[in-house]
C-alpha cells in the first residue's frame, strides 16, 4: 500500500521492532484490572501494594523528562497515567517507549499503584509491551475530529477521539434492552421473520430487490415485518415480537437512512389502546432506567414521559390550523385546488391520502413536542387497519410523536379478509396513478386472514428515532453506528 510521509514513519519504527524480536501484532495479551474498575479502589490496592496490569490505547502526548516518561491510556471505560522509569523499566524499553512508540498504539502495561506529586493516579511501570502499532496517527494536534464527513466515513476514528460518540451507541443499547425487558415482561414472545420476501408489505414504501440465482426469482428486502408476524397471530400465537433490519429505498435526511432497526409486536384480543399504553410505558421506563425520573432533555425541551400523552386528530387538527376539512373533499385534485389557494408550503404528493399526510406532517407535526398520539388517520392513509367502530372514514390508528418526530405506529389490526383485499386493490390503483410506495396485493396473507386472525392490536416503533430522543442527538447518523453516506467523489 502506498505511505504518506507520516504513515511511513511509523511503519519504519514497525521494522525496527521487528529487527529485535519484537513484535507489533501478538497473538495475545494480558490484563488484571479494567482502567474504570482500577480507580474506583485506587487507594486501597496502592495501600496494599498491588501489582496490576492494564491494556489500552495510548491517547495525548507522551512526555520524556529526562529518565522519566509519562503518558496516558485509555480503554472502553477509563483513563490512567503510566509513569515509566529508566530505572524501572530498564534503558531499553525505556528508549523504545520514547522513540518508537506513538500515540495511538495500543499497549500493556505493568507494575505499581502510585501518586504523583500532582495527585494523579498512576501506574508506575515496570514491564511494557506493543499490542498492536497504529501506522495511521491521530488527528492534528489532538484536537478531536470534527469534520462531519470525516467523522460518518471513519466512524472508528470518531469513537476514538469523540467519547460522546461512544455515549450515544451504549444508549441505544440501553434503548433496546429495555423494550425487550417490557414486552418480555408482558408475555411477549421474541420471533424471527424473513428478510428476503417474495411479496413486501406491511408499509407504504419503495422496496430494495435482489435475485435469487438458483430459483430464478426477484426477492425484496424486507421494508416491515408486520405481514409475517400476523400469520402467527392466525397460527395461534397470542404475543409476538420481532426486532429487526428493515430497509427502504427512500431518501436520506435527518430521520431517515435506508435501513434502521424496528420494533413490532402484535397482541391478540387487543387494539390500539392496548398499543397506545405499551408504547407510555416502554418510553416511561426507559426514561426512568436512564435518568432516574421521567422526564429528559432533548435539545431546547424538557420532556415528560411522566403523564398520559395527549391525543389529537388528524383531520380535526388540519382544519383547525388550516380551515381545510380534508375529509370533505374526496379527490386529490380538490386536496390540491384548497392547499394551493392557502398558499401552504406543502410539497404534491401522487395521491389524496399521501397527500394528507404530508399535509399534516408539514404544517401540524412539527409544533408537537411533548409526547402526542396522533389519531383518527384516513382509511386510504391506512390499507392495514381496522375502521373506527363509530367512523368508517377513519381508522383505529395511531402514531407516537416526540420532539415533533414519529417515533412510532400502531393500530387496531385488519382481520376482515374482503375489506382487507378491498384495501389491498385500492393500492394497486394508487400504484398505477404513479404512486411507487404503495402496498402490493398479498394473496397468501388474505388467505391466512380467512381461516381467522383475532382482534388484535399491533405496534410499530423505531429505534434509531428513540435512541436520538434518549441520546439528544438531532440526526439518525449520530445513532448509527455505520449510516449509509454517499460515495467519496472520484
Amino acid at each position: 500500500m502506498e505511505l504518506n510521509e507520516l504513515q511511513q514513519q511509523r511503519a519504519d519504527k514497525l521494522a525496527r521492532l521487528r529487527a529485535v524480536g519484537i513484535e507489533g501484532y501478538p497473538a495475545r495479551s494480558q490484563r488484571s484490572h479494567a482502567i474504570a474498575a482500577l480507580l474506583a479502589d485506587f487507594d486501597a490496592m496502592m495501600t496494599q501494594g498491588a501489582q496490576v496490569t492494564v491494556v489500552g490505547r495510548i491517547v495525548g502526548a507522551r512526555r520524556i523528562m529526562g529518565k522519566l516518561a509519562f503518558a496516558h491510556i485509555e480503554d472502553e471505560h477509563g483513563r490512567i497515567q503510566l509513569w515509566l522509569s529508566r530505572a524501572e523499566v530498564g534503558d531499553e524499553w525505556f528508549e523504545r517507549f520514547a522513540n518508537d512508540i506513538d500515540t495511538f498504539d495500543i499497549i500493556q502495561a505493568s507494575g505499581s499503584l502510585r501518586r504523583t506529586n500532582a495527585g494523579e493516579a498512576s501506574v508506575f511501570v515496570n514491564h511494557i509491551a506493543l499490542l498492536s502499532k497504529a501506522i495511521n496517527p491521530p488527528p492534528d494536534k489532538w484536537h478531536g475530529l470534527t469534520d462531519t464527513e470525516a467523522r460518518l466515513r471513519e466512524r472508528y476514528l470518531d469513537m476514538i477521539v469523540n467519547h460522546d460518540v461512544r455515549t450515544n451507541f451504549r444508549t441505544r443499547a440501553q434503548v433496546m434492552r429495555m423494550m425487550r425487558k417490557v414486552l418480555d415482561e408482558r408475555g411477549f414472545l421474541e420471533v424471527e421473520t424473513p428478510v428476503l420476501q417474495p411479496i413486501y408489505g406491511g408499509a407504504t414504501a419503495r422496496p430494495f430487490t435482489t435475485f435469487h440465482n438458483q430459483l430464478k426469482q426477484d426477492l425484496y428486502l424486507r421494508i416491515a415485518v408486520e405481514l409475517y408476524l400476523k400469520r402467527m397471530i392466525v397460527g395461534g400465537f397470542e404475543r409476538v415480537y420481532e426486532i429487526s433490519k428493515v430497509f427502504r429505498n427512500e431518501g436520506v435526511d435527518r430521520t431517515h437512512n435506508p435501513e434502521f432497526t424496528m420494533m413490532e409486536c402484535y397482541q391478540a384480543f387487543g387494539d390500539y389502546n392496548d398499543m397506545m399504553d405499551l408504547v407510555e410505558d416502554v418510553c416511561r421506563q426507559t426514561a426512568i432506567h436512564l435518568t432516574g425520573g421521567t422526564v429528559i432533555q432533548y435539545q431546547e425541551y424538557a420532556i415528560d414521559f411522566g403523564p398520559k400523552w395527549q391525543r389529537i386528530s388528524i383531520p380535526g387538527s388540519i382544519l383547525a390550523r388550516t380551515g381545510i376539512d380534508v375529509l370533505a373533499l374526496k379527490t386529490h385534485e380538490e386536496l390540491i385546488r384548497a392547499i394551493r389557494e392557502r398558499k401552504l408550503p406543502v410539497e404534491t404528493k401522487p395521491s389524496w391520502a399521501k397527500q394528507v399526510d404530508e399535509l399534516f406532517s408539514e404544517i401540524i407535526q412539527p409544533s408537537l413536542i411533548q409526547p402526542t398520539f396522533i389519531v383518527d388517520h384516513p382509511v386510504e392513509l391506512s390499507p392495514l387497519a381496522k375502521r373506527h367502530a363509530h367512523d368508517p372514514a377513519i381508522t383505529e390508528r395511531f402514531e407516537a410523536i416526540v420532539a415533533g418526530m414519529e417515533i412510532g405506529n400502531g393500530y387496531s389490526e385488519l382481520n376482515d379478509p374482503f375489506d382487507q383485499e378491498q384495501r389491498f386493490l385500492g393500492q394497486l390503483q394508487d400504484q398505477a396513478k404513479g404512486d411507487d410506495e404503495a402496498h402490493q396485493l398479498d394473496s397468501d396473507y388474505i388467505n391466512a386472514l380467512m381461516y381467522g386472525m383475532p382482534p388484535t392490536g399491533g405496534l410499530g416503533m423505531g429505534i434509531d428515532r428513540m435512541a436520538m430522543v434518549f441520546a439528544n442527538q438531532s440526526t439518525i447518523r449520530d445513532v448509527v453506528v455505520f449510516p449509509h453516506l454517499r460515495p467519496r467523489e472520484g
